[in-house]
Protein backbone atom coordinates (compact mmCIF):
# COMPACT_ATOMS: atom_id res chain seq x y z
CA UNK A 1 0.00 0.00 0.00
CA UNK A 2 1.78 3.41 -0.74
CA UNK A 3 0.73 7.21 -0.19
CA UNK A 4 -0.19 9.18 -2.99
CA UNK A 5 0.12 13.19 -3.10
CA UNK A 6 -3.04 14.81 -3.83
CA UNK A 7 -3.41 15.65 -7.36
CA UNK A 8 -4.03 19.83 -8.64
CA UNK A 9 -6.21 20.39 -10.72
CA UNK A 10 -5.34 21.52 -13.99
CA UNK A 11 -6.66 25.02 -13.81
CA UNK A 12 -5.08 25.61 -10.49
CA UNK A 13 -1.81 24.25 -12.26
CA UNK A 14 -1.84 26.82 -14.66
CA UNK A 15 -3.27 29.71 -12.14
CA UNK A 16 -0.37 29.16 -10.28
CA UNK A 17 1.87 29.30 -12.91
CA UNK A 18 0.44 32.39 -14.59
CA UNK A 19 0.90 34.24 -10.66
CA UNK A 20 4.61 32.53 -10.35
CA UNK A 21 5.40 33.95 -13.80
CA UNK A 22 3.81 37.28 -13.04
CA UNK A 23 5.58 37.77 -9.58
CA UNK A 24 8.90 36.89 -11.38
CA UNK A 25 8.45 39.57 -13.83
CA UNK A 26 7.36 41.98 -11.39
CA UNK A 27 10.27 41.53 -9.43
CA UNK A 28 13.01 41.83 -11.91
CA UNK A 29 11.08 45.07 -12.82
CA UNK A 30 11.40 46.51 -9.82
CA UNK A 31 14.92 45.31 -9.69
CA UNK A 32 15.99 47.01 -13.23
CA UNK A 33 14.00 50.05 -11.99
CA UNK A 34 16.00 50.50 -8.68
CA UNK A 35 19.15 50.32 -10.79
CA UNK A 36 18.58 53.45 -13.33
CA UNK A 37 20.21 56.31 -12.21
CA UNK A 38 18.98 59.81 -14.02
CA UNK A 39 20.93 59.63 -16.34
CA UNK A 40 20.22 55.94 -17.43
CA UNK A 41 16.75 57.18 -17.48
CA UNK A 42 17.74 60.05 -20.07
CA UNK A 43 19.26 57.86 -22.16
CA UNK A 44 15.81 55.50 -22.15
CA UNK A 45 13.92 59.41 -23.22
CA UNK A 46 16.49 59.59 -25.93
CA UNK A 47 15.85 55.76 -27.10
CA UNK A 48 19.92 55.80 -26.68
CA UNK A 49 20.71 58.76 -28.79
CA UNK A 50 23.06 61.77 -26.89
CA UNK A 51 22.30 64.19 -25.36
CA UNK A 52 22.08 67.08 -27.73
CA UNK A 53 24.23 69.92 -26.57
CA UNK A 54 23.48 72.63 -29.63
CA UNK A 55 20.33 73.62 -30.96
CA UNK A 56 20.91 71.77 -34.38
CA UNK A 57 20.85 69.07 -32.57
CA UNK A 58 17.63 69.18 -30.76
CA UNK A 59 15.60 68.56 -33.92
CA UNK A 60 17.50 65.37 -34.89
CA UNK A 61 16.90 64.22 -31.44
CA UNK A 62 13.33 64.93 -32.23
CA UNK A 63 13.15 62.78 -35.79
CA UNK A 64 14.88 60.22 -33.67
CA UNK A 65 12.53 60.14 -31.58
CA UNK A 66 9.89 60.24 -33.68
CA UNK A 67 10.93 57.92 -36.05
CA UNK A 68 11.08 55.22 -33.04
CA UNK A 69 7.65 56.01 -31.48
CA UNK A 70 6.07 55.35 -35.24
CA UNK A 71 8.12 51.97 -35.36
CA UNK A 72 6.67 51.10 -32.14
CA UNK A 73 3.26 51.99 -32.51
CA UNK A 74 3.20 50.09 -36.05
CA UNK A 75 4.74 47.46 -34.62
CA UNK A 76 1.93 47.30 -31.60
CA UNK A 77 -0.46 47.27 -34.75
CA UNK A 78 1.04 44.77 -36.40
CA UNK A 79 1.05 42.28 -33.59
CA UNK A 80 -2.17 43.03 -32.13
CA UNK A 81 -3.50 42.11 -35.66
CA UNK A 82 -1.66 39.13 -35.86
CA UNK A 83 -2.66 37.63 -32.44
CA UNK A 84 -6.38 38.51 -33.13
CA UNK A 85 -6.14 36.79 -36.13
CA UNK A 86 -4.64 33.75 -34.52
CA UNK A 87 -7.54 33.89 -31.83
CA UNK A 88 -10.34 34.29 -34.07
CA UNK A 89 -9.30 31.81 -37.17
CA UNK A 90 -8.14 28.92 -34.90
CA UNK A 91 -9.08 25.81 -35.47
CA UNK A 92 -11.76 24.65 -33.00
CA UNK A 93 -11.99 20.98 -33.56
CA UNK A 94 -10.20 18.61 -35.31
CA UNK A 95 -12.38 17.98 -37.96
CA UNK A 96 -12.77 21.63 -38.66
CA UNK A 97 -11.76 22.87 -41.72
CA UNK A 98 -10.92 26.98 -42.01
CA UNK A 99 -12.57 28.97 -44.97
CA UNK A 100 -10.02 29.22 -47.34
CA UNK A 101 -9.46 33.10 -48.54
CA UNK A 102 -7.80 33.44 -51.82
CA UNK A 103 -7.33 37.01 -51.95
CA UNK A 104 -8.89 40.42 -50.71
CA UNK A 105 -8.73 43.22 -53.11
CA UNK A 106 -9.17 45.93 -50.18
CA UNK A 107 -6.66 44.78 -47.69
CA UNK A 108 -4.13 44.18 -50.45
CA UNK A 109 -4.28 47.47 -51.34
CA UNK A 110 -4.05 48.93 -47.89
CA UNK A 111 -1.10 47.01 -47.10
CA UNK A 112 0.80 47.95 -50.15
CA UNK A 113 -0.26 51.84 -49.80
CA UNK A 114 0.27 52.37 -46.41
CA UNK A 115 4.10 51.13 -46.12
CA UNK A 116 4.34 53.43 -48.96
CA UNK A 117 2.86 56.58 -46.95
CA UNK A 118 5.06 55.30 -44.50
CA UNK A 119 8.21 55.76 -46.51
CA UNK A 120 7.32 58.83 -47.92
CA UNK A 121 6.31 60.61 -44.71
CA UNK A 122 9.51 59.12 -43.53
CA UNK A 123 11.61 60.80 -45.90
CA UNK A 124 9.80 64.74 -45.98
CA UNK A 125 10.73 64.27 -42.17
CA UNK A 126 14.54 63.89 -42.91
CA UNK A 127 14.57 66.22 -45.60
CA UNK A 128 12.86 69.09 -42.87
CA UNK A 129 15.64 67.66 -40.39
CA UNK A 130 18.35 67.74 -42.64
CA UNK A 131 17.72 71.61 -44.08
CA UNK A 132 17.82 72.53 -40.60
CA UNK A 133 20.95 70.66 -39.71
CA UNK A 134 22.79 72.03 -42.88
CA UNK A 135 21.51 75.16 -43.07
CA UNK A 136 24.00 78.28 -42.80
CA UNK A 137 23.37 81.66 -41.12
CA UNK A 138 24.09 84.60 -43.54
CA UNK A 139 26.24 85.81 -40.68
CA UNK A 140 28.01 83.10 -38.38
CA UNK A 141 29.70 84.50 -35.02
CA UNK A 142 32.60 82.39 -35.64
CA UNK A 143 34.45 80.60 -38.62
CA UNK A 144 36.78 77.86 -37.25
CA UNK A 145 39.04 76.08 -40.29
CA UNK A 146 39.25 72.37 -39.29
CA UNK A 147 42.19 70.49 -40.74
CA UNK A 148 41.95 67.07 -40.36
CA UNK A 149 45.56 65.24 -41.15
CA UNK A 150 46.84 61.80 -40.45
CA UNK A 151 46.46 61.40 -37.76
CA UNK A 152 45.29 64.16 -35.32
CA UNK A 153 43.36 67.67 -36.04
CA UNK A 154 44.45 71.08 -36.28
CA UNK A 155 41.70 74.14 -35.03
CA UNK A 156 42.76 77.85 -36.70
CA UNK A 157 40.01 80.40 -34.82
CA UNK A 158 39.66 83.61 -36.25
CA UNK A 159 41.57 86.49 -34.66
CA UNK A 160 39.48 90.04 -35.09
CA UNK A 161 36.53 90.71 -36.71
CA UNK A 162 35.19 88.19 -39.19
CA UNK A 163 34.30 89.51 -42.54
CA UNK A 164 31.66 86.59 -43.66
CA UNK A 165 31.62 87.61 -47.38
CA UNK A 166 35.34 86.47 -48.07
CA UNK A 167 33.81 82.92 -46.72
CA UNK A 168 31.28 82.39 -49.64
CA UNK A 169 33.61 80.68 -51.58
CA UNK A 170 35.42 78.88 -49.15
CA UNK A 171 37.48 76.72 -51.52
CA UNK A 172 39.14 80.12 -52.59
CA UNK A 173 42.25 81.14 -51.45
CA UNK A 174 40.58 84.18 -49.63
CA UNK A 175 39.81 83.49 -45.20
CA UNK A 176 37.64 85.36 -43.48
CA UNK A 177 39.91 86.69 -40.61
CA UNK A 178 43.02 89.04 -40.80
CA UNK A 179 44.78 86.83 -38.53
CA UNK A 180 44.95 82.86 -36.98
CA UNK A 181 45.45 81.56 -33.91
CA UNK A 182 45.86 77.66 -34.06
CA UNK A 183 45.91 74.43 -32.15
CA UNK A 184 47.88 71.05 -33.60
CA UNK A 185 47.54 68.08 -31.87
CA UNK A 186 49.83 64.83 -32.48
CA UNK A 187 49.43 61.23 -31.74
CA UNK A 188 50.39 61.60 -28.13
CA UNK A 189 48.94 65.43 -27.55
CA UNK A 190 45.30 65.05 -28.38
CA UNK A 191 44.09 68.84 -29.04
CA UNK A 192 41.27 70.87 -27.36
CA UNK A 193 38.43 72.61 -29.91
CA UNK A 194 37.18 75.21 -27.59
CA UNK A 195 33.73 77.10 -28.79
CA UNK A 196 31.79 79.65 -27.13
CA UNK A 197 28.16 79.21 -25.90
CA UNK A 198 24.99 80.66 -26.96
CA UNK A 199 26.85 81.73 -30.05
CA UNK A 200 27.01 80.11 -34.12
CA UNK A 201 30.20 79.05 -35.07
CA UNK A 202 30.72 77.36 -38.72
CA UNK A 203 33.44 74.98 -39.35
CA UNK A 204 35.14 74.69 -42.90
CA UNK A 205 36.52 71.23 -43.07
CA UNK A 206 39.97 70.36 -44.66
CA UNK A 207 42.58 67.57 -45.69
CA UNK A 208 45.54 67.00 -46.90
CA UNK A 209 45.46 63.69 -47.62
CA UNK A 210 43.08 61.32 -47.15
CA UNK A 211 39.28 61.05 -46.36
CA UNK A 212 38.40 62.30 -42.63
CA UNK A 213 35.41 62.36 -40.77
CA UNK A 214 34.78 65.22 -37.99
CA UNK A 215 32.25 64.20 -35.71
CA UNK A 216 31.26 64.85 -32.04
CA UNK A 217 28.69 62.95 -30.56
CA UNK A 218 26.60 65.33 -28.82
CA UNK A 219 26.51 67.09 -31.89
CA UNK A 220 24.41 64.58 -32.93
CA UNK A 221 25.99 65.44 -36.63
CA UNK A 222 29.45 64.02 -38.33
CA UNK A 223 30.78 65.27 -41.83
CA UNK A 224 33.21 63.71 -44.06
CA UNK A 225 36.66 65.83 -44.83
CA UNK A 226 37.65 65.26 -48.08
CA UNK A 227 41.03 66.27 -50.04
CA UNK A 228 40.42 69.05 -52.25
CA UNK A 229 37.10 69.69 -51.40
CA UNK A 230 36.13 72.26 -48.46
CA UNK A 231 32.87 70.63 -46.71
CA UNK A 232 30.72 72.90 -43.94
CA UNK A 233 28.17 73.03 -41.41
CA UNK A 234 27.42 74.97 -37.95
CA UNK A 235 26.60 74.45 -34.00
CA UNK A 236 25.18 76.80 -31.28
CA UNK A 237 26.29 75.13 -28.53
CA UNK A 238 23.47 75.47 -25.51
CA UNK A 239 25.17 73.95 -22.88
CA UNK A 240 28.60 74.53 -20.96
CA UNK A 241 30.99 71.34 -20.62
CA UNK A 242 33.64 69.22 -22.61
CA UNK A 243 32.60 66.59 -25.14
CA UNK A 244 34.23 63.65 -26.85
CA UNK A 245 35.23 63.94 -30.97
CA UNK A 246 36.89 61.84 -33.21
CA UNK A 247 37.17 61.01 -36.99
CA UNK A 248 34.68 58.26 -37.63
CA UNK A 249 36.08 57.17 -41.30
CA UNK A 250 39.04 54.64 -41.63
CA UNK A 251 42.02 56.90 -42.66
CA UNK A 252 44.73 54.94 -42.17
CA UNK A 253 46.91 52.83 -39.23
CA UNK A 254 46.53 55.21 -36.23
CA UNK A 255 43.10 56.07 -37.03
CA UNK A 256 42.38 55.24 -33.68
CA UNK A 257 44.23 58.02 -32.51
CA UNK A 258 42.35 61.15 -34.14
CA UNK A 259 40.52 61.66 -31.06
CA UNK A 260 40.07 65.23 -29.67
CA UNK A 261 38.18 67.24 -26.83
CA UNK A 262 35.43 69.68 -26.92
CA UNK A 263 35.06 72.46 -24.64
CA UNK A 264 32.27 74.66 -24.56
CA UNK A 265 32.64 78.08 -22.48
CA UNK A 266 31.27 81.90 -21.97
CA UNK A 267 32.07 84.22 -24.90
CA UNK A 268 34.43 86.05 -22.46
CA UNK A 269 36.25 82.93 -21.64
CA UNK A 270 36.23 82.02 -25.16
CA UNK A 271 37.97 85.60 -26.29
CA UNK A 272 40.29 85.57 -23.83
CA UNK A 273 41.54 81.53 -24.93
CA UNK A 274 42.06 82.61 -28.91
CA UNK A 275 44.34 85.59 -27.42
CA UNK A 276 46.33 83.67 -25.20
CA UNK A 277 46.21 80.78 -28.33
CA UNK A 278 47.83 83.59 -30.38
CA UNK A 279 49.91 84.62 -27.68
CA UNK A 280 51.04 81.13 -27.66
CA UNK A 281 52.20 80.72 -31.18
CA UNK A 282 53.87 83.95 -31.78
CA UNK A 283 55.97 83.15 -28.91
CA UNK A 284 56.71 79.35 -30.42
CA UNK A 285 57.23 80.80 -34.03
CA UNK A 286 58.36 84.70 -33.75
CA UNK A 287 55.51 85.39 -36.14
CA UNK A 288 51.87 85.73 -36.42
CA UNK A 289 49.88 82.88 -38.55
CA UNK A 290 47.90 85.72 -41.41
CA UNK A 291 46.48 82.29 -42.80
CA UNK A 292 45.25 79.20 -41.68
CA UNK A 293 46.73 75.71 -41.12
CA UNK A 294 45.75 73.82 -44.01
CA UNK A 295 48.05 70.84 -44.25
CA UNK A 296 51.54 70.12 -44.94
CA UNK A 297 53.46 67.24 -44.06
CA UNK A 298 53.21 68.65 -40.39
CA UNK A 299 49.98 70.45 -39.95
CA UNK A 300 52.48 73.08 -37.50
CA UNK A 301 54.63 74.31 -40.65
CA UNK A 302 52.88 76.03 -43.32
CA UNK A 303 54.40 78.46 -46.11
CA UNK A 304 51.60 81.06 -45.01
CA UNK A 305 53.10 81.42 -41.41
CA UNK A 306 56.59 82.64 -43.08
CA UNK A 307 55.10 85.34 -45.31
CA UNK A 308 52.78 87.96 -45.59
CA UNK A 309 48.86 87.71 -46.37
CA UNK A 310 49.19 89.45 -49.99
CA UNK A 311 52.36 87.18 -51.22
CA UNK A 312 52.14 83.84 -49.58
CA UNK A 313 49.43 81.38 -49.95
CA UNK A 314 48.29 78.60 -46.71
CA UNK A 315 49.45 75.22 -48.10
Amino acid sequence: MSLQLPQMAPGRRRASARRAGLGATLGLGLVLLAGCSSESRGEWERLAMPEPITEQGESTLALWQGAWIAALITGVVVWGLIAWVVVAYRRRSDDEVPVQTRYNLPLEIFYTVAPIMMVVVFFAQTIRVQDIVLEESPAPDNIVEVTAQKWSWTFNHGIGAVDVAADEDNEDDEFPYEGYAYLAGTLTDIPTLVLPVGETTRFNLHSPDVIHDFGVPAFLIKMDVIPGRVNSFEVTPTTEGTFKGKCYELCGAYHSRMLFNVEVVSAEEYDAYVADLADSNLASTGVQAELPILGGEDARTQVGLASTRSGGEGQ
